[in-house]
């Protein structure tokens, strides 16, 4: 791969998590499957709590809109009937989450429960977060440029903000500017990346995205957001044209700051 030359207007960096920071392997060997294995204990551990119940209302209302899908779990609303009630609700809980995880969804409801689920087993840990090895020595040299380094995932802010909190280096939270997630907008659509830009209070080609999915760079530079595509070891091949077309790197250090140049 080429050294890829950063414009000299760029002055934030943002970041994708899966497949760009941090292995698809983690994610999807690690951190899924701890959900749909224990998303039943935490159910019947959490439910009496507010946040629980807050969780369980959010999948009921996407379950809801979900009814005319193939294959939709509905969630009961309360009744009367005390815990055979609540164990009743809790397999449907259980069922829809593992629905909508089959079809690898990214609803706001199931990331919020799967976001405090994480923070359960991050803060126990039993978990701890992986970055490739070129990551964190290139924020730190970026931010010691003056550049700003912001992450947009379509995992939940807090869930993003447990995997730079409890990573194998530690907590390194303070490498990061800012966390978007998909309540400002899916990462399909450009409106979202306008919308971060003014969110940090900068101009859209100020922005250099680091993402793997060729959809998301196609949308971010349809808002005048620069874009590179990340190749990683586990992630999604590229096409013939796509290779062509983006500007690809195989790890952060391929990045040539303005000031180093």
């Amino acid at each position: 791969m080429v050294v890829l030359s950063v414009p000299a207007e760029v002055t934030v960096i943002l970041l994708d998590i899966e497949g760009t920071t941090t292995p698809i392997a983690f994610v999807k060997d690690i951190l899924f499957p701890y959900i749909k294995e224990n998303v039943k204990e935490y159910l019947q551990t959490h439910w009496e709590e507010e946040e629980c119940q807050q969780d369980v209302s959010l999948l009921r209302k996407q379950a809801e809109e979900d009814c005319h899908l193939d294959g939709a779990v509905p969630i009961p609303a309360a009744s009367e009937n005390g815990a055979d009630d609540s164990q009743l609700m809790i397999q449907a809980v259980v069922d829809n989450v593992c629905w909508q995880m089959s079809l690898d969804r990214k609803t706001t409801a199931l990331k919020q429960l799967q976001g405090h689920m994480w923070r359960a087993a991050f803060t126990a840990g039993h978990v701890k977060a992986e970055f490739f090895e070129d990551v964190i020595p290139a924020v730190r040299k970026w931010r010691e440029a003056g550049m700003k380094v912001y992450i947009y995932s379509s995992g939940s802010v807090e869930a993003q903000k447990l995997l730079f909190g409890h990573s194998t280096e530690g907590d390194i939270l303070e490498l990061v500017d800012g966390h978007f997630d998909t309540k400002i907008g899916h990462k399909v659509e450009s409106e979202s990346y306008r919308k971060i830009a003014d969110s940090i209070g900068c101009s859209t080609n100020n922005i250099l995205f680091l993402t793997d999915v060729t959809l998301e760079a196609s949308a971010a530079e349809d808002a005048d957001v620069h874009v590179a595509v990340v190749v990683r070891p586990g992630n999604a091949g590229l096409t013939d044209d796509e290779k062509t077309y983006y500007s690809l790197i195989t790890s952060f250090s391929d990045l040539n700051l303005p000031s180093s140049t």
